[in-house]
């Protein structure tokens, strides 16, 4: 049985071998280094990839006749590459070795979550019956974000010789590691220079083609027993090549230590000399592999959580890549949530609204990081109300897609690769991402008591995403209601109506009612500034009584559409036909993209009601029943439990679940009405990555809002742990396959509470501190408090 802190490949398969690098893939916030065996270049089954986190760059490409402008993040120059063969002695020299090679007789590649060291070990066999052992020993370092590093050990099995090693630093790499995207230029890095210094540091420098963010790598290499290398260079790498005694008794070690720096390092330097100045005092491996481990034991102790059994297993290894993407480094930086984390080139890298599903576990673990976060939106607000100026709009609307500059980087075409056909993109309609950043303001706030933030860039985000859907609401007379049209909700596969000339549908009730939840929240917010603040934001706002005015007219009269007595999707889903959904599963098996079999098949997924992902059902997960009620209530409509229930059946009957959000939105939702298929959804969830069940997706970028959202699931979900207006809402619910957990969080200057929830009882530790004590309201709307240094255990139910 594996350990519940090891990650474990016993066997070597090209088909899914981009699975393992990318679930493999080590990182420290700053930058990330996918799990590739360095003996490969990229090919049809391996990809290194190296990227840093807000390191972006803009090119141009002719697609279907059009031009197609995209913003990638950046596939660094390749610090791993390492090429070896056998020089057996009065022998011929051997080929140089890899995974591929014939000779290939045992692969196992061992993730440690604890420690954050990836460990692959091989053993190749010539005709001859000469064996060579070889283990890689790989770190991103977590103490020292510029550096990384890589030990291999060669042993020699019933011969000696020599082995010739080539460490190799690799320039000459691309934006090529999505088969979607291969007709888009992918060449990035231009102006390489390179070269190996008098003390055998090797160095390479470049730059991103249009951003011009320098780049500068240096690798320092050694040698057990020590050997004076031959160095080479061309135009885009260098090469270190090693003649290295091997015998049967005594292994031959070869150490690659890397410092990575970009031109967007704070202060501010030249790259390449950073790095060769800081690869040359690195300590030797030993020694980085000591702080290395520390630096995880620190960053373990403060995102903890624990689940028994297979379960988790896998929410410990989703855990290990939300910190790899998203650690303490980060908060240090200029970067939002990439939606597939550091571990591949899927979705370009870009920031969508999956910091949704993430931000929850971030603010409760990590809330200087998750304030970072935030202030990546906030520093993009310029361009959110540039853009909304352009439409024709007031405030702020947010891009569908964000990357470096805070503008809409969402493709005008898109693949389906069924039909091998460039399509239009409309997904920049979903203007719903601004709702999703207000309501990330608003629990950080709550959450932190963070009122610095709240009363100002908090603040700022907040009013001008209300201010942009006071004028993205227009009142109709017909409805007697205001109406928000011409958009997307987050379902994807609706961008039109059947037959209709423009794209968007009318009245997303997601999109509708969240905005209502937007305004609703601005003007709470205005009424608890500072008298001087208030004045301050009106003014620069240009918010007046009568904006305000309509600002509450608006959130208790925005239309929802309903019909059969469920929430629409959207207005006329319910008039849309029904697909032949067992029909479509026999001949096609997989049907999660829906929407690409019907497009390949000369249909379109805009006639049938047919649902991507969770989208009226996103308003369950956001909102606990007793929210969602009184939001409705607050619009005009009942919505009572039963109605919510119907709603809850009827859009789980009409999901093809093509995103791996959808299962994690589904889990949430039953688990939290007690629905018996819960865990089916929440397994799924957990599933997503580690089986690839998107077909062929992680190999591309683990999906971060997934995994993040597990985590969320337990921690949140589960326990119903909400932070509000009176202090901490805890409401747990059973789940049978869960039985316990337990996990410490942050809350309003506390650090180290603890939550244990076990079969019908729960228990809160807050440990002993300066801040007073914590208000608990228990289910049965019981009101408690809990002192620093106290423990205390209720009834995880009422009576």
């Amino acid at each position: 049985m594996p350990s519940t802190w090891t990650w474990e490949h016993d066997a070597y398969d090209p088909r899914t071998e981009r699975v393992v690098e990318a679930l493999c893939t080590l990182g420290n916030g700053r930058f990330a280094t996918r799990g590739a065996a360095p003996e490969a270049s990229a090919d049809a089954v391996h990809y290194p990839g190296t990227y840093a986190a807000g390191c972006y760059d803009r090119l141009v490409s002719e697609v279907a006749g059009k031009q197609a402008d995209n913003e990638d993040m950046v596939n660094l120059p390749n610090w791993l590459r390492l090429r070896y063969r056998c020089l057996p002695d009065g022998a011929p020299p051997g080929d140089w070795l890899t995974p591929d090679a014939r000779g290939l007789r045992h692969y196992r590649v061992v993730l440690d979550l604890r420690t954050g060291i990836l460990n692959r070990r091989m053993e190749f066999r010539d005709g001859s019956g000469r064996r060579l052992g070889v283990t890689h020993t790989r770190i991103v370092h977590m103490g020292d974000a510029h550096l990384a590093a890589q030990r291999t050990t060669f042993h020699a099995y019933g011969w000696s010789g020599q082995i010739e090693v080539e460490a190799i630093l690799d320039g000459d790499v691309a934006n090529a590691g999505v088969a979607r995207y291969r007709d888009l230029d992918g060449r990035h890095l231009t102006g390489h220079r390179c070269g190996v210094g008098p003390d055998g540091v090797a160095w390479l420098s470049c730059r991103t083609s249009s951003s011009q963010i320098g780049i500068g790598l240096a690798v320092r290499t050694t040698t057990q027993p020590l050997v004076r290398g031959r160095n080479s260079c061309t135009a885009t790498a260098t090469v270190q090549t090693y003649r290295l005694p091997l015998t049967r008794d005594r292994p031959t070690t070869v150490v690659k230590t890397a410092a990575l720096y970009t031109s967007l390092d704070r202060p501010s330097g030249d790259p390449p000399s950073l790095a060769v100045a800081d690869v040359a005092g690195a300590p030797a491996f030993p020694a980085l592999l000591a702080t290395h481990r520390a630096a995880w034991e620190r960053l373990w102790s403060q995102g903890e959580l624990r689940v028994p059994g297979e379960a988790g297993r896998i929410l410990r290894l989703h855990l290990f890549h939300v910190l790899q993407t998203l650690s303490p480094h980060t908060a240090e930086l200029d970067a939002g949530v990439p939606a597939r984390g550091l571990h591949g080139e899927a979705y370009r890298g870009h920031v969508f609204w999956d910091e949704l599903f993430v931000m929850p576990y971030i603010t409760l673990h990590f809330p200087e990081v998750a304030r970072a976060l935030l202030m990546y939106r906030h520093r993009r607000l310029p361009a959110a109300r540039a853009a909304a100026r352009r439409a024709g709009a007031r405030g702020a609307m947010f891009p569908w897609q964000s990357g470096s500059s805070g503008q809409e980087e969402t493709q005008s075409l898109h693949l389906n690769p069924r039909s091998g056909r460039w399509l239009p993109d409309h997904s920049h309609l979903q203007r719903h991402v601004g709702s999703a950043v207000a309501l990330n303001v608003w629990r950080y706030g709550y959450t932190t008591g963070d009122t610095g933030f709240m009363h100002g860039p908090g603040a700022e985000l907040l009013l001008e995403i209300a201010r942009y859907w006071e004028g993205a609401a227009s009142y109709d007379d017909a409805y007697g209601r205001y109406r928000i049209r011409g958009v997307l909700g987050p379902d994807e596969y609706h961008d039109a109506y059947p037959g209709a000339a423009l794209p968007g549908i009318d009245d997303n009730a997601y999109t509708n009612a969240t905005a209502a939840w937007v305004l609703a929240r601005g003007l709470e917010l205005i009424d608890g500034l500072p008298a001087s603040r208030r004045e301050e934001l009106l003014g620069s706002l240009d918010l007046n009584g009568e904006a305000l005015d309509r600002w509450e007219d608006i959130s208790r009269h925005l239309y929802v559409p309903f019909h059969s007595g469920v929430i629409s999707q959207f207005e006329g889903y319910g008039e849309l036909a029904e697909l032949e959904w067992e029909a479509y599963r026999a001949r096609y098996g997989d049907i999660r993209r829906l929407d690409r079999i019907l497009e390949a098949e000369g249909d379109t997924v805009n006639r049938y009601q047919a649902s991507k992902q969770a989208d009226a059902l996103m308003l369950g997960y956001l909102f606990r029943p007793a929210e969602l009620h009184e939001l409705f209530a607050r619009l005009g409509y009942r919505l009572d439990d039963a109605g919510w229930r119907a709603t809850v059946a009827y859009y789980l009957r009409r999901t093809s679940h093509g995103s791996t959000l959808s299962s994690l939105v589904h889990g949430w939702v039953l688990a939290r009405q007690g629905g018996a298929d819960a865990w089916r959804y929440c397994q799924e969830a957990l599933l997503s990555d580690v089986t690839d069940i998107q077909g062929g997706t992680t190999g591309e970028g683990i999906h971060l809002g997934a995994m993040a959202g597990t985590l969320d699931l337990v921690e949140r979900g589960l326990t119903g742990l909400e932070a509000g207006a009176e202090g901490l809402r805890i409401d747990p619910v059973p789940l049978r396959e869960i039985p316990r957990l337990s996990f410490t969080f942050c809350y309003r200057g506390h650090h180290g509470i603890r939550i244990r929830l076990l079969a019908g009882r729960l228990g809160v530790t807050v440990p002993d501190g300066p801040h007073g004590p914590i208000p608990l309201i228990l289910p049965g709307d019981r009101h408690v408090t809990v002192a620093p240094g106290e423990q205390h255990w209720f009834r995880s139910a009422p009576g």
